[in-house]
């Protein structure tokens, strides 16, 4: 039986209680109860910590651990006991309550109709970045439509409070290191977050608590931890808190409780695809991509508590907008005509009452609107996505939510990814890019590695491609949706009934679905050049991940013995990372003496401002990095 989530705060309240004599004892404490064995009883999760101790957990009815008197012990110092604290510590982080979301959200829904917004619960990806990935679309609770608040010029005297204290929460956990974040540095920063959500500071307060998500799953050394990801919502959550805490006005730092949704008029939207949806923290489900007739991108949902049997069944589940007969799987080859449309900044179409829709009959991308979006030079599509602000993990309305559309020849198999061509030339005769399709999802329910698999074991296929691009790694995409190219022989036969293209999470490609003959072979399998690997900026990367994994400390000794490290960075031209590499490591060793001489260890604001700069620096250039590498011939 698993532990059932907890508020952040009620998390934290627990910790603070405990005297310093227990404080020491938390961490093996939370190791120790959070594998003990579990009893449920009509929704009531029981702990056995010992033989006179039992701790109980009772959540409400959205399964949530919500409130204080949803956890008791029955020994004598309960509430302020040891059981009580480290079995909630070893409970996951609840999503916020109050109905936050930086990463995208579903569309199920109890309509209320008219312009409004939709009330949506984070879920973190991952994906993301969907993430699902940091880049993965993604994840929520309901959607009430209510009219829009006014939002004040700048932040408020509470909410530039509130991210003061959550950098400073952040800034001790960066110079810990992952081994010394233990449980009570994790209570603070929930602490933190807690105040954030009541000063409305929602996108940093989503940030920490997928900060404290990836610490645990680090230090738990769970298959979900990826230090990357961990790196991006701790930077995220530092340059928010410290934007906010010097009163910048950007509305965009403080982010949103609730999904604007203005009026869209009549609109005509064309099903493109479908992507199965499943996040670290239970949700699952499915999003349906269309297209509009002017090109624009949108977006419907179906998102709720679950795992993967959701998120499967959820692929047939009827589409919740006005009166349509479609389910996702019709949608998704399908189309509909809605009349009164409502539509969110990110694209989501809304369902409130007002909303009328009707089915249309599907095209395929072949034909229609749906061919233009291969007749896009492929250079351009990446340039948009890739230019501009650096997407930041979970905050979803930073994140284009645009596929791209290309078609390519299937080279072979490399590693666990399927290398192909695009094809597309440039006047000059030089062929396309090569390009890396990586699995959109690695979960076993879902036919994205298996899929992948067929693909590469037909060299010379000629296939459409539908997903969205990797921005972190060098010409990589992650494919949602393949199909036919038109006027070859050398491509795939699908049934009539899929209309054109298969969906890789839940289509299954048979052998009847490839050419009989097989493909003629075109090129030999090469691995492209990595641009990101094969820089030396893996040298700033390295000691700004070791900040991460290893704490202040650790970077303080590597700098003392690696004097040739930064010195090739500079040799190597790349004169910005080598001073941010060297400030960060110089910071790292600062000590100072309190006022008896003694060494002390020193604020970390300034150390956590040069792992910031530095952090931000090399995302930025190894973002230059991935857009030069669409440009390469390989």
């Amino acid at each position: 039986m698993s532990l059932p989530p907890v508020a952040p705060e009620v998390t934290a309240a627990a910790v603070e209680s405990l005297t310093s004599r227990l404080l020491k004892k938390l961490d093996a404490a939370v190791a120790q109860y959070g594998a003990a064995e579990t009893v449920a009883d009509a929704g009531v999760v029981r702990v056995h910590c010992g033989e006179d101790a039992v701790v109980t957990l009772a959540p409400d009815a959205s399964g949530v651990v919500a409130s204080d008197e949803q956890a008791t012990c029955t020994c004598l110092l309960a509430p302020k006991c040891l059981h009580r604290a480290a079995v909630l510590t070893a409970c996951p982080v609840a999503d916020v309550q109050a109905g936050v979301s930086q990463g995208a959200a579903d569309l199920s829904t109890e309509a209320e109709g008219g312009t409004g917004v939709e009330t949506v619960t984070e879920a973190g990806t991952g994906v993301g970045t969907a993430s699902v990935d940091s880049a993965n679309p993604a994840e929520s609770a309901q959607v009430t439509e209510v009219a829009v608040p006014t939002s004040p010029a700048g932040p408020t005297e509470a909410q530039v409070a509130a991210a003061a204290a959550l950098w400073s929460a952040a800034a001790s956990i960066l110079a810990a290191g992952i081994p010394a974040a233990g449980a009570v540095p994790q209570s603070e920063l929930l602490r933190a977050a807690h105040t954030a959500r009541l000063a409305g500071l929602h996108r940093p307060e989503a940030a920490a608590l997928r900060v404290v998500r990836g610490l645990r799953a680090a230090r738990e050394r769970s298959n979900a931890h990826r230090l990357g990801d961990l790196i991006t919502d701790l930077s995220e959550l530092l340059l928010t808190a410290q934007l906010v805490a010097a009163a910048d006005p950007d509305p965009g730092l403080v982010g949103t409780a609730r999904r604007a949704y203005e009026p869209g008029g009549s609109l005509r939207v064309h099903g493109v695809c479908r992507e199965p949806v499943l996040s670290a923290t239970g949700y699952g489900g499915v999003v349906t991509y269309v297209l509009g007739e002017d090109g624009h991108w949108f977006t419907v949902s179906d998102v709720k508590p679950g795992g993967a049997a959701r998120a499967r069944g959820a692929a047939t589940a009827p589409v919740a907008i006005g009166a349509s007969t479609l389910d996702h799987a019709q949608l998704s080859r399908g189309g509909l005509l809605i009349a009164g449309a409502t539509v969110s900044a990110d694209g989501r179409l809304g369902a409130g009452k007002g909303v009328r829709a009707t089915p249309l009959t599907g095209q395929g991308w072949s034909g229609g609107p749906l061919s233009a979006l291969f007749a896009k030079p492929l250079g351009a599509s990446v340039r948009a996505q890739l230019t501009g602000v650096l997407a930041t993990g979970g905050d979803g309305e930073q994140q284009s939510p645009d596929l791209i559309g290309c078609d390519v020849v299937v080279l072979g198999a490399s590693g666990d990814s399927l290398l192909v061509r695009a094809l597309t030339e440039r006047e000059d005769g030089v062929p396309g890019p090569l390009i890396r399709l990586v699995a959109a999802h690695g979960h076993p329910d879902f036919a994205h590695i298996e899929n992948l698999r067929k693909l590469a074991a037909q060299p010379g296929l000629r296939i459409r491609v539908v997903g969205r691009l990797d921005p972190d790694r060098p010409a990589t995409m992650r494919p949602l949706a393949v199909g036919p190219v038109p006027d070859t022989e050398a491509t795939l036969r699908l049934p009539e009934t899929w209309q054109g293209h298969a969906d890789l999470g839940y289509d299954r490609l048979q052998s009847v679905h490839f050419p009989r003959s097989g493909p003629a072979p075109q090129e030999p399998v090469s691995e492209p050049a990595d641009l990101i690997a094969g820089s030396p900026l893996w040298r700033l990367r390295h000691v700004v991940e070791l900040a991460v994994a290893g704490g202040r400390r650790t970077v303080a000794e590597f700098a003392r013995t690696s004097a040739p490290h930064f010195a090739h960075l500079r040799q190597s031209g790349m004169h910005a990372a080598a001073d941010r590499a060297a400030a960060l490591a110089a910071e790292a060793g600062r000590r100072s003496r309190d006022v008896f001489g003694r060494l002390s260890d020193p604020d970390p604001d300034r150390y956590a401002q040069a792992w910031l700069a530095a952090g931000l620096h090399l995302a930025a250039t190894e973002r230059a990095l991935v857009r030069t590498s669409w440009e390469e011939t390989g």
